[in-house]
């Protein structure tokens, strides 16, 4: 048994891995990386936020929830902050420190075991498990990753071009 549980926390580490390092953020940086800092920090109205506030949120979430808790690091997230912002950080620097919050989740992830995945921590007064952790990360960063390619296509008025590969019927030839 202890095996196919170690197969399976590899398969699901892996897969959070490659949605989150080798989809998600490779595509988020290529489309976000040409932004003027007037487009970055754009709002259609002031209940929404800026993909600069995104940024920052996306940024604050992941190390707060991967890499502090499972480094068993003291939580110095200001949430507040991360929405409140309205410029100050290029697209460039907003990258930069996303980039570098997320080569420390992906050492995190390269040395998770079972008994982390299991463990019990309190995150943002939430009490969960590890594996809640990871996917609550995944599922995060994929929701803002969304808003983002949405507000990016919205303000070039262009396909982005992330599904070359799949033919006139959807599927991957």
């Amino acid at each position: 048994m202890a095996q196919r549980e170690t197969e399976l926390a590899s398969v699901f580490v892996e897969f959070s891995r490659t949605k989150l390092l080798r989809q998600f953020w490779p595509r988020m940086k290529e489309c976000v990386a040409p932004l003027t800092a007037e487009q970055i920090w754009w709002r259609p109205n002031d209940a929404s936020n800026s993909i600069g506030n995104l940024l920052l949120h996306l940024d604050g979430n992941v190390r707060q929830w991967l890499v502090d808790s499972f480094n068993q690091n003291q939580d110095q997230r200001n949430r507040p902050a991360e929405f409140a912002a309205q410029g100050g950080l290029s697209a460039a620097e907003l990258l930069a420190r996303l980039g570098a919050t997320l080569d420390e989740a992906a050492k995190v992830l390269d040395r998770l075991t079972v008994d982390e995945l299991l463990a019990p921590y309190e995150i943002q007064g939430y009490h969960v498990r590890g594996l809640d952790a990871v996917f609550q990360v995944v599922e995060h960063f994929g929701l803002h990753y969304g808003q983002i390619l949405y507000i990016v296509k919205s303000l070039l008025a262009k396909d982005l071009g992330f599904y070359k590969e799949l033919n006139k019927t959807g599927r991957a030839s």
